[in-house]
Parts: structure tokens; sequence; C-alpha cells
């Protein structure tokens, strides 16, 4: 029976979902690693017994099955030519809680930093910390043994694995935990297939000189973080293999055996106390990779907390990326390497003596030249620093990048200043600069190689490096893989690492649990070579794309997409910060992904072979629920821009298949509204009630969406009115489309408010082209962008700067217009001289220029939602510090998200639905629990328009609220 018949008979037995299209196999085909295969399908199973009808299907069709949380697995163990199994989408469930016994049991979709949210009431906290935290999930860290940066002080995700719930490749269930000599003889007498594997690791493992074999050949048992293979070596330190051991546990074993030998659909974990309360972290700055691996060993005898290491590479990747940029504020100089040292302590008086005698060790060693302390949320962002640290490489510009090969390396403390400089030659041999990152404090560097692995002549040096690697952690006994797991990538030298001997018991344990190879083949056993299914065809013709928008920037859009590494930051959801993605946010679909969206762009982009490469249906899919709200831009490690690339995206696909009626109207918004200004009352009549019916049904615009008004001021009047004589200070009002024929108000009270201050004001006219970039109409908006810089940039400099109101539309000048201008020197002036109000104001509040005694004495609470693209273009700091300066303002930020609305997407009866999910996710539950009396300010006039369908409550623009506070 074909494939499509047998999945369509599959998909009436489990109550999950199937998607089988081309799309989904396209964004499954890729995870974190350079790895591409293409599945058959991808099942999202909604519970345990849908997983054990998807188990009996595989194993009655022989079909294999690879097991997938949030994708973001650097070796390849998420990719597969059998049928993806997604349990990130429903499996979501905490369980239970025993607070005495310190445990929990969750499914595996659960997200490792949400589960410790949901633990903190409880004083309790699951310890592994991957870099990856607010996005992965404790089934893959399971599946890899995760450690991450506090592995040197709560362990590994082995040590807290107590019990797993398991359907094995039969369909049949079993639930693995601890079992005495007792339990563990009757499991062995089961007439099952549990019943068999207990049996053969008792016949494989108790003879003593095999025993003695794994000792031998495994990693050093001290180190602790060693994922090569299946872990042989940990179960022989248990009953009965081990006469004075733990009772048995294959828990054991199948954690870090990537989801080959059993499907888990419910796992139970040890947990420990919250750290203690009061911390410090010092990071000690070097001038050589040397230097500070050879401070390594004497740090640790302080019992850090953290040790971990980032070098100049990637502090170099964070002073280009807008998130990241303002946590770099304790770098001092230009260091080669940094160690991050955490100390943490319940008493103050002590911790502070261990930060002393720290010091005291650094110095010593005259290895460092600065040791900067840091405190309370100054350690947060060092952390976030060093968390994007993948994802920045992806920053690089360029086909050569920072490949993932033998990143994951462990030795033992003692033996890592050696082993680095052995490996540092090996690098100089091959004429490369290295990475180097990560967990020092517990053996393990992420080293890598930059490589293009378009070319066959690197594809080469990807293996050889890899190889003569391996050679070097076998000569000191290391692990090749210290958390992120064998995969495809070092799949094929787990043989050579460990022996012959051992990986043949290797294969019988694979072939005990898993006869017809259904569970992730080709992953620990009979892997494939790891040069072949690479994501990249090497010395493949590079496709010619040509575009409006200029990504001269990243060497053109195809390598803007490849940007994209699959580190999956885009999958955190509402309850992590920032705003990435809003539609991942509200339908937990990896389709609504900025990696999902780069994936198909990219996939397509290459391999189309239409003369327009963007006239594909799948991508006009993909980019369907993006809000563009640039949160990607700024929150994406590796800054791929999803808006901008939609934008060029929907000019190339209307190219070839027109637009339609209602895209029109909502681009060429402006022009409509400047003709219903001239008559504003017979408009509005027609905006509300039943011609407004007719108006929606016609346009296909939701029927519980208000329409907004139009009005109608004389601004150059209220100028002349309000300008102060002979004033030196002067500022260009940019009265934007908005402003001018809705938010009228808005525009009136910042003359006001600016006239007040002293400032005379000119006024700019002009339409930015937000309308027409949000539909494609990029032709119009070129335009457009060349008249406005014509016209402003004899007009604007420094001390005449241009001030907007509205961030979709000032903002579109420091971002798009750079990309649009026919004169980029001239867009560029423009973009340096142009600023939001709020940013204006802020920096004149800082140069002493405005002070609170100008302000009202009266008490007013005023909570704040920022527009998202001053959150990705500027900082919503700027509002919040504008509206704190009246002396009993209690101004607060909202900790939102997109407010759902996106300019037009939220009017379109298809997208209405999931704009008002997205306000609920955090700003409408914000809002509505809020006193009566708080005041709302949002700077964006979807925001506005948003938050009134939502809740029913007006919000005003920043500076009404400052206007009014003015004496």
């Amino acid at each position: 029976m074909p494939h499509q018949q047998l999945f369509q008979d599959l998909s009436l037995k489990i109550e999950g979902e199937i998607c089988l299209d081309e799309l989904h196999k396209t964004i499954y085909a890729t995870d974190a690693s350079v790895y591409r295969k293409k599945p058959l399908g991808v099942v999202y199973p909604k519970h345990a017994a849908d997983v054990q009808k998807i188990v009996e299907f595989a194993s009655t069709n022989i079909i294999p099955l690879i097991p997938r949380t949030a994708g973001t697995s650097l070796a390849g163990q998420c990719v597969g030519e059998g049928l993806v199994v997604d349990v990130s989408k429903y499996m979501t469930h905490i369980v239970a809680v025993d607070k005495d016994k310190k445990t929990v049991t969750v499914q595996p979709g659960v997200i490792r930093d949400e589960l410790n949210l949901y633990l903190k009431p409880f004083g309790l906290f699951f310890g592994p910390n991957t870099s990856t935290s607010n996005r992965c999930m404790i089934g893959g860290m399971v599946g890899n043994n995760s450690s991450g940066s506090t592995s040197i002080k709560h362990g590994v995700t082995r040590d807290k694995v107590l019990e797993l719930s398991t359907v094995l490749s039969d369909g049949s269930t079993a639930i693995f935990s601890a079992v005495n000599e007792d339990e563990f003889q009757h499991k062995c007498g089961l007439d099952t297939l549990e019943g068999a594997i207990y049996r053969k690791i008792k016949e494989q493992l108790s003879p003593v000189p095999v025993q003695q074999q794994i000792r031998d050949n495994f990693p050093k048992a001290e180190i602790h973080r060693r994922n090569t293979g299946y872990a042989l070596d940990a179960l022989l330190a248990m009953k009965p293999l081990a006469k004075n051991g733990k009772n048995f546990n294959l828990c054991q074993l199948l954690t870090g055996s990537e989801g080959t030998l059993a499907f888990t659909t419910e796992i139970k974990l040890q947990l420990d106390e919250l750290p203690p309360e009061h911390k410090v972290m010092l990071v000690a700055h070097f001038d050589s990779i040397e230097k500070s691996c050879a401070a390594i060993a004497p740090v640790m005898q302080h019992n850090l907390a953290t040790c971990e290491l980032m070098d100049k590479v990637i502090l170099d990747c964070t002073k280009n990326n807008k998130a990241q940029k303002a946590n770099r504020f304790f770098i001092e100089g230009d260091p080669e390497a940094i160690l991050m040292l955490e100390l943490q302590d319940e008493n103050e008086d002590r911790l502070e003596k261990r930060r002393k005698a720290l010091i005291k060790t650094l110095e010593n060693s005259k290895l460092s030249y600065a040791n900067p302390s840091l405190y309370n949320q100054d350690i947060t962002k060092v952390f976030d620093l060093r968390k994007a640290g993948l994802g920045l490489l992806g920053n690089m510009v360029g086909d050569s990048k920072a490949v993932a090969c033998i990143e994951d390396t462990a030795v033992t403390i003692e033996d890592l200043k050696d082993y680095i400089g052995e490996f540092t030659q090996i690098m100089k041999n091959y004429q490369q600069k290295a990475v180097y990152y990560a967990h020092a404090g517990a053996g393990e560097l992420h080293l890598r190689p930059i490589l293009n692995l378009k070319k066959q002549e690197d594809v080469q040096l990807f293996r050889s490096i890899t190889t003569d690697v391996a050679k070097l952690v076998k000569k000191y006994k290391g692990s090749l893989s210290g958390e992120h797991g064998d995969g495809i990538v070092r799949g094929e030298f787990i043989e050579f690492m460990i022996g012959s001997e051992n990986y043949a018991i290797l294969k019988e344990v694979k072939n005990t649990f898993d006869p017809q190879n259904i569970f992730n083949p080709g992953k620990i056993i009979a892997t494939a070579a790891m040069d072949t299914n690479l994501r990249y065809t090497p010395e493949r013709k590079e496709p010619e794309i040509k575009t409006l928008l200029d990504f001269s920037d990243s060497l053109g859009i195809l390598r803007a997409t490849e940007k994209c590494n699959g580190s999956g930051d885009c999958r955190k959801t509402h309850l992590s910060k920032g705003a990435m993605c809003p539609s991942y946010h509200a339908t937990k679909n990896e389709k609504d992904t900025t990696r999902a969206r780069a994936n198909a762009l990219r996939d397509f982009l290459t391999n189309s072979e239409k003369d327009n490469h963007f006239n594909h249906a799948e991508l006009k899919e993909v980019f369907d629920l993006c809000l563009s709200c640039k949160a990607c831009a700024s929150e994406c490690p590796s800054n791929v821009d999803i808006a901008t690339l939609k934008s060029e995206f929907l000019y190339q696909y209307q190219k070839a298949n027109g637009t339609a009626l209602r895209d029109r109207i909502f681009a060429y918004n402006t022009s409509f509204n400047k003709w219903a200004a001239k008559t504003p009352a017979i408009a509005n009549t027609f905006f509300s009630g039943f011609p407004s019916v007719i108006l929606k049904k016609v346009l296909g615009i939701a029927p519980k969406r208000s329409l907004p008004k139009v009005q109608k001021v004389n601004f150059e009047k209220l100028v002349k009115k309000y300008n102060p004589e002979n004033s030196t200070k002067k500022v260009i009002l940019y009265i934007d489309e908005f402003t001018r024929y809705m938010d009228t108000a808005i525009g009136k009270d910042a003359i006001i408010a600016l006239t007040k201050l002293g400032y005379a004001v000119e006024l700019f006219y002009g339409e930015s082209g937000r309308t027409f970039i949000s539909k494609g109409f990029l032709p119009q908006t070129k335009k457009l962008a060349d008249k406005n810089i014509a016209s402003l940039k004899d007009r604007i400099n420094q001390q005449t700067p241009l001030v907007g109101l509205e961030p979709s539309a000032l903002l579109t000048f420091r971002d798009e217009y750079l990309r649009l201008a026919t004169h980029k020197k001239s867009a560029e002036h423009l973009a340096e001289n142009c600023f939001l109000i709020e940013e204006f104001l802020g920096n004149q509040i800082r140069e002493g220029h405005i002070k609170a005694n100008m302000f009202t004495e009266k008490v007013k609470h005023i909570k704040i939602h920022g527009h998202c693209h001053q959150k990705a273009l500027s900082n919503q700091k700027y509002t919040f510090d504008v509206l704190n300066i009246p002396e009993n303002y209690n101004v607060t930020l909202i900790t939102s998200g997109c407010c759902g609305m996106a300019g037009s997407f939220g009017y379109e009866k298809e997208h209405y639905d999931i704009s008002m999910q997205v306000g609920e996710l955090k700003l409408f539950p914000s809002i509505r629990n809020s006193k009566t009396e708080t005041v709302f300010a949002a700077n964006g006039t979807s925001c506005r328009h948003q938050i009134l369908d939502g809740t029913k409550k007006t919000a005003l623009h920043p500076i009404q609220i400052f206007k009014d506070a003015l004496l």
C-alpha cells in the first residue's frame, strides 16, 4: 500500500494530526545541525495512546520514526527519512510534583525553563541548564543527556532521570525505573520484549572480562559529560553487575540513547532545591586562549556554580547583534577569551570572602588582566550573552560558518590545558582558527572549525579535522560527545572510540530493543558517513536570485536566509521574555516559527525549477501568519529578519500571481484616507453601522473588528499658534500618514508639548510606505523612499532632527529605506538623524534640558505597551524614561510581546482569531487586571486599536500623557 494511503489510515486511528504536504516535509528536513533529510511526513500525537498506535503502525509497516521535540540538536539526531513524531505541540503537561521527595513527572514536550517556572513556588528546580533552556524540552534533554552551564554543580540529565514511561518497538509499554536484585530477576523472567531486554543486558554485561573491556575503552569515569554510544559503563556501577552498587535502572542506558531504543511518553525527574539567594560572578579576561585554559584548574578549587568560556570570535559576534550589544557592558578591552565564574552562597558575608579568595587566586596566577565582579541582573545579562553564543555564530557573513562537528569533546580538567594545546596545533596544521566556548569547568569546550560546506575541499576538511580530533580525544581517554550526542556527525566514530568488541555489544542492545530498526535509524548504530546528507550540496551552482530590496549586507537574499542555523530561539513561548515569534506563541506550530520560514525560503530558493523561485504556494502558506513584528531581527541571534524577507517574497510572488483587491485597498489605504478626510463626517458614517457591515463583507474584513475613523486638522495653523518666538532649539515634526488622517489629536498634542518646552517646530508631511511594505508593494515604497529622502536630506542634521510619532512609520526610515533607497548615503543620513519622539525627549532629559520641576506633582499610575518595531529597532525604555519624569508618576512596562494587530493583519477575517489569541497571551490580561485608575500608554496606532477592540480600554500615545503632565 502506498505511504499516502497508509498514513491516511493511521490518521483515522489517532487523535493527533498528520501532515504529509511538501511544506512540512521541507521544514522538518533540518534541525540545528548541518544535515538535511526529507521525511515522509510529520505526526503530532496528543497523548501516550497515540504514540502507542503510531509505534504499532510503524512496526507493522516497517516505517522509521524520528522522535522530535524542539529540534535544536546539533548532531543531526532529529532528521531522518521516516515519519517525524513531534511531541512538542500536545505532550506538554506537567503530570505531578512530589515536594517531599523532590520529584516531578512530565511529558516529553515540557520546556525546561517553563518547568522551573512552575516549580519555583515549591522551592525546587531541575538543574541541567542548556543554552537552549527557554525552548528545549525535557524529552530532548533525556535523548541527548543534556548538561549545560550548571553541570559542575547540579549534574547532567542522566543523574536526574528516575523513571521513564515508554512504548517499546513492538507497541508494548514498559516503565523503566530502579529495581532491586529480586525485581531485576523477575524482569528477566518476563515473556515480553521488556523481559528480553533485561535478559540480554544481564547476558552481555555479566562476564568480568566484558566489564573490564568496557572500563578500559570507554571514556574516563571522572569525565561527567560522556555520551559516546550507549552508556554501558553506567550500568556496570549498579546491582547486580556491581555488588555494592545502586539498584539497577535502565534509565541510565535510555538517557542519551537519542530515541533509538524506545519512545518515551513520561519522565520522572529528581529535583534540587533552589540555588542560594546570594550570587556573584567574576568575569576573568585573558589575552590568549592558552591562559584561560591554564586558569581553569586553579579556579575550580573554589566550588564554582558556573565556569564558562567565551572566546573573541563569539564576543565579536555580539557587537552586531541588537539584543546582545547591551549585554557587553562588562567587557574591558578586547579579550581573546573570558571565563564566567559564578559563586553562590546562603550567607552574604561568606560569599564576599569567597569572592576575594577567588580574585586572589586569579591575581596570583597572573593569567587574567581584568576580573570585574557582577551582581543581580548583571549576572542574568552575562548568561543571556553566553546563551546566545550558538546562534550568534550564524551572524558570520558569507558561506563560511563555525561548523558543529568537534564542538562536543570532553576531557578531564587536568587534561584540558594540554588537550587544548594539541587541538590548537591541529587547527594550525589545517590553517584554521577555531571557535572556543562553553563549559570549561566541566572539561568541555565547544570547539568549532570555520568551514564552507558548499565547497568539496572544506567538506573533506570537515571529515579530516573530525578524524584527527577523534584520535586526540581517544589519546586522552575523553568523550567525543560530551552533551550534544553522537547523531550523524559523530556516529561513525563510535566504534573507533570504544573498540569493535564494545561496539558489537551496542549493536546487540539496539537489536534487542528494536529488532526492526524503526526507532531513529542511522543514529548511534549503522550511522551514515558524516559527510553525507549535508544541508548544502558541495560545489553546487549557486542560484542567482534578483531582488528589489538590497540584501548585499548578507551577500544576497539566499545567504540572508541561510543565516538561520536552526538553533530555534524562535520556539520560545510567550512565557519567556521577548516578542519572537507571536504567531508561534498562539499556534505552537513549527510552521509558524522564524526558523520554518527561513528554512522553507532557503529550500525553495535553492531547489526551485521555476523561473520565479518565489512562486510557490508553500511559501505563501509559511509566511501567511508572519505578523512582520520584526522581533526576529533583534531577538534571533543570527538576526534573521523574516519581516523583510516576507516583503520581498510578497513582491516577487505577486509578480507571478497578481494582487487581491483587499491587499490593494490596504496598500493604498493612505490615498483613501486622504480623500475621506476631506469630508470626515460622511466617511465615518460609512465606516460604522450598516455600511461598514457591507464594506467588511466585500473586503474580507473580520465582522468583529471596528474600523478606524478619519479626522481633519490644520497642523500648520497649530504650529503658527504655539511656536515660540526666536527659539534657537528646532525640530522637524514628522506628520506621518496615520497621524495626518487618523491620529490627529496625537499630532496636536506633540506640537503643544514641543513648543511648550521651547522648541520651534517645523512640519514634514510624507507617507512612509509602511502599508505598501506590508503588502509587498515595493516599487511604490521605493518611490516614496526616494521622494522623502530628497525632501529631508538638506533639512535635517544633528541640530535639527526629524522627530516622529508612529513607530511603524518613522522607523521605516531607519530600516527598509536603507535597502530601498537609490542614494544610500542620503538614506543613511536620514536614518542617523530621525528619532521617535520618546527617543528625542529621553535624550533631552538625559542632557538636562528637560527637568522634573517642569511637570505636575499629581499621582498617576501608567502602564506602557511598546510597539514591536520600537522594541526591535529602538528601545521602549525611552518611553519609560519620558513618562517617568514627573515625580509622582508610577510607570511600568507591560511585559507583552506583539499586541497581535500588526497593521492590516488583525483586520483580515482569516487572521482575526490568531490576532486576538496573540493579544490574550499577555497584553489583554495585563490591562484587564489593572486598577481602574491606571492610564495605558501605547505609541503604535495598531496597538491602541487592538487594545480598544480586545479590552474596551482606551490607550493614549505617550506624548499625550507627557503633554498633560507639563506645567
